[in-house]
């Protein structure tokens, strides 16, 4: 018998797809680098069975209306707005994400982000590379305190939790505002419900971990800046396009608040005469919220497994 043909759009370690050979006959791209030219992603579509994809993969309409004998399509990735979910669901096709395993390494990486925007470690590595460092200076490269702060966390999911239980590390207040509260959170963390706008005017640190959904998108746009504190550090590590990119640019430019740090951008990947990479109270990252050796390795194995669960006739560990 066949067995069932599994396109791959990256390049990833023979060893992680190996456990699977007997079931499933793989081909990859061939780079991990470079995303899968378009015309050769729909070649494949044509004939694959499932397809294992990244978060920066265009999985739409047009794409499915090719996957004649697609069953699943798992994705690198919590959100999964780069599939039409609607438009697979009408063809019978599964839908997997990767909640859970990224969980805490994303909150790591998050709460990194917060305290090299806070203390300027960018910054200060640079200072020093360029041999700008002359003489030490009461207030040299001074950036805010983080500890005993209050943070507010717009998503209150896994990961905003995962972050809360950090910033509880710190001694900080922790302000949240989600679709829906979350009670054992409040009393395990000691955390407050605010609306979206009190969260903004009260916080000293505002952190965008919400899904990219038609509610959610540019929420972050010129009037929540506007209502933010001058001193108010601004982080994004869910998605860019739940921010006004220009509204950002003239909020830090001007000082009206006054840093941000950003994992992801409205347009991947950022270049770097993009306006927000030029400013020097901004941090910018290439999207690696999940990138640890360990994490990426899970979320491989956890794609797999939910397309191996799939052509059992078994539920998928994870579905959309």
């Amino acid at each position: 018998m066949t067995k069932p043909y599994i396109y791959i759009t990256r390049k990833i370690p023979d060893a992680i797809i190996h456990p699977y050979a007997d079931q499933f006959d793989f081909k990859m791209w061939e780079k991990a680098d470079e995303p899968v030219p378009r015309d050769i992603l729909l070649k494949e579509v044509e004939r694959a069975d499932g397809l294992l994809c990244m978060l920066s993969d265009n999985i739409d309409e047009a794409l499915l209306n090719v996957a004649n004998q697609m069953k699943v399509v798992a994705n690198l990735a919590v959100g999964y707005d780069n599939i039409d979910v609607a438009a697979a669901k009408d063809r019978g096709i599964t839908v997997t994400n990767t909640p859970d395993v990224l969980t805490e390494t994303t909150a790591d990486l998050t709460f990194a982000l917060l305290m090299a925007t806070a203390r300027r470690i960018v910054e200060a590595d640079s200072y020093i590379k360029k041999d700008l460092w002359k003489n030490w200076a009461p207030y040299l490269l001074a950036g805010s305190d983080i500890h005993h702060k209050t943070i507010g966390i717009v998503g209150m999911g896994r990961i905003g939790e995962a972050v809360a239980r950090r910033a509880k590390g710190f001694g900080m207040s922790i302000l949240y505002h989600n679709r829906s509260r979350h009670y054992e959170t409040e009393k395990e963390l000691q955390a407050t419900y605010a609306d979206f706008n009190e969260l903004l005017t009260v916080s000293d640190f505002v952190l965008s971990l919400v899904p990219l959904t038609k509610e959610t998108e540019q929420i972050f746009d010129r009037y929540a800046f506007e209502q933010m504190k001058s001193s108010a550090i601004f982080i994004n590590a869910s998605r860019g396009a739940t921010v006004d990119e220009d509204a950002l640019f003239e909020a830090l430019q001007t000082n009206q608040i006054q840093a941000a740090g950003l994992d992801v951008y409205t347009e991947e990947p950022i270049q770097a005469n993009h306006s927000l990479v030029q400013l020097d109270n901004t941090v910018c990252l290439p999207h690696i919220g999940s990138s640890t050796g360990e994490t990426r390795s899970a979320m491989l194995n956890l794609c797999l497994d939910n397309i191996a669960a799939v052509f059992s006739g078994n539920a998928p560990k994870t579905p959309v």
